[in-house]
């Protein structure tokens, strides 16, 4: 690959976009932002050199902005809520409307390698979105002091099975689990509204197990954790996180853990 002088930074909701932003600009290259209106921190108007704001289904603008930018590296990161997508269908523009007509379902894999097809088609090549934060994805080990007792290691043996098979089916990439019975999958309301529906259902002691899909495409969708995350284990009574070594991005790393600590969780790098 050519060195890299500038990318496009397509912007949803979170700090990972954030972080990618400065990771960049640490490394010496200019970012333009493209930021999804409804999803996109403000924050990001800080960090980068460029910001353009679009509205989620405006495709043709989106593309637009490349051309005229001349960019010919692109990352995605942070969340788009495909409710949205799916409720405002009506609010997309031709480009995004013939972009899903063409694709077979509306699995995120499906939707995000149609993007990254037809973004190729214009030059530009979609980038492993955690090139510059490969530092934020740790290893086997136990990141609090508390570490998970005898059932709890067995049910985050049997729950990253069980997560590994809907990653498989690009269900989510989530299960919460007691016992070794499954409580709550994630679906397209995303990780924290599962593990506080599994709350809700069962009350505390739950064991959330967060991994990668088996076919992970690094480009977009990659497992992130931080301190939404923690506040929905806090407020479910969840007692253990658990994710995949290498595979899972963890945001906020020190704070993190000290809340864990004091909330009692164990996190546990699989």
């Amino acid at each position: 690959m050519e060195k890299m002088y500038r990318i496009a930074l397509i912007t949803g909701s979170g700090k990972f976009p954030l972080l990618l932003a400065r990771a960049a600009k640490t490394n010496g290259i200019e970012v333009i932002a493209i930021a999804i209106t409804s999803a996109a921190d403000r924050e990001i108007e800080r960090i980068a050199d460029k910001v353009y704001w679009v509205n989620i289904g405006q495709a043709k603008k989106l593309i637009d902005i490349l051309l005229k930018e001349q960019i010919r590296y692109a990352v995605m990161a942070g969340k788009v809520n495909k409710v949205v997508i799916i409720k405002q269908a009506l609010m997309l523009d031709k480009e995004a409307r013939m972009l899903l007509k063409k694709i077979g379902d509306k699995r995120d894999d499906t939707i995000l390698s149609a993007i990254a097809a037809r973004l190729k088609d214009f030059g530009v090549t979609l980038m492993d979105s955690t090139f510059f934060l490969k530092n934020l994805m740790p290893k086997k080990s136990v990141l609090t002091k508390r570490r998970p007792n005898r059932q709890e290691l067995e049910d985050i043996k049997f729950g990253f099975s069980i997560a590994k098979n809907i990653g498989l089916l690009d269900i989510g990439q989530s299960v919460v689990v007691k016992q070794k019975a499954v409580i709550a999958v994630e679906a397209i309301e995303g990780t924290d509204e599962a593990i506080m529906r599994a709350g809700r259902l069962v009350g505390k002691g739950t064991v959330v197990v967060k991994v990668s899909k088996p076919k992970q495409d690094m480009r977009f969708d990659v497992p992130v954790v931080g301190l939404e995350t923690l506040k929905a284990l806090k407020k479910a009574g969840s007692s253990v996180l658990a994710i995949e070594a290498g595979k899972v991005l963890v945001l906020d790393k020190e704070s993190l853990i000290k809340g864990a600590g004091e909330a009692g969780i164990s996190i546990v790098v699989i």
